[in-house]
């Protein structure tokens, strides 16, 4: 079984397919320059993990990158089951077949809604530390984490991307379980899907590392402060 070294390698090789798909596609600015307000594409790392990764990405197609932070909605007693789910700046997407068999009464839904939402704003606040987010609207959005398993979370941060109106929405990872993402594309959930290795007997993405140490939130601050130097001194 190969393995990636580290997120960073595991980014590397990422960024080097994504790279290439963008390449190919004319209709997909990857050089944005140093304006922030300006690129068509913004790299999205679900923290903590899939932020290094995405660093690697966001380095290579020199294009902003930030945080997507999401939190499931989960039915009360089986908070496995996602009703629903949401995003910063008031975004939230359901899942209304879920909803149409929980019965969820409106006033747990919107207590569930709210511990969630705060849950979200709390940790935004934490990873940008009081820096503006990276617009979305109109543009690719590239959401990366450092792997696939069952693909919730996967399909949740795709879902609030485009509720947050991203033009485009990319989903790239090192690794996935084979079946994990078969439906996104076909059901609009993602308009691509870039992986590196989808091996069968998959168990658990960290298998697939050598090193696969938690990411601390004091890194993820560092990286994207860090990335957001570079995109504004235009290097």
């Amino acid at each position: 079984m190969s393995r990636f070294a580290d997120r960073r390698d595991a980014g590397r090789r990422l960024a080097e397919a994504v790279a290439g798909r963008f390449a190919a596609d004319a209709s997909v600015s990857a050089v944005p320059g140093p304006d922030v307000s300006g690129p068509d594409v913004v790299v999205l790392g679900l923290p903590r993990g899939g932020v290094p990764v995405a660093d690697e990405v966001a380095h290579a197609l020199a294009a902003p990158l930030d945080v997507l932070v999401v939190r499931k909605l989960g039915v009360p007693h089986r908070p496995e089951v996602a009703m629903g789910a949401v995003g910063e700046g008031g975004t939230v997407v359901w899942n209304d077949d879920v909803l149409a068999q929980a019965r969820v009464p409106h006033g747990e839904l919107r207590r569930i809604e709210a511990r969630e939402r705060a849950e979200v704003e709390s940790r935004v606040a934490r990873f940008r530390s009081g820096r503006a987010a990276a617009p979305i609207e109109g543009r690719t959005a590239v959401i990366v984490d450092d792997g696939v398993a069952t693909g919730a979370t996967a399909r949740v941060a795709c879902r609030v991307a485009r509720a947050m109106g991203a033009a485009r929405v990319v989903l790239a990872v090192p690794v996935a379980a084979p079946d994990s993402l078969a439906d996104l594309v076909g059901d609009g959930t993602a308009d691509e899907v870039v992986r590196l290795a989808a091996p069968p007997g998959f168990m658990a993405v960290g298998m697939h590392y050598l090193d696969f140490a938690q990411t601390p939130d004091a890194e993820v601050v560092a990286i994207l402060a860090d990335a957001d130097s570079r995109v504004r001194g235009g290097g």
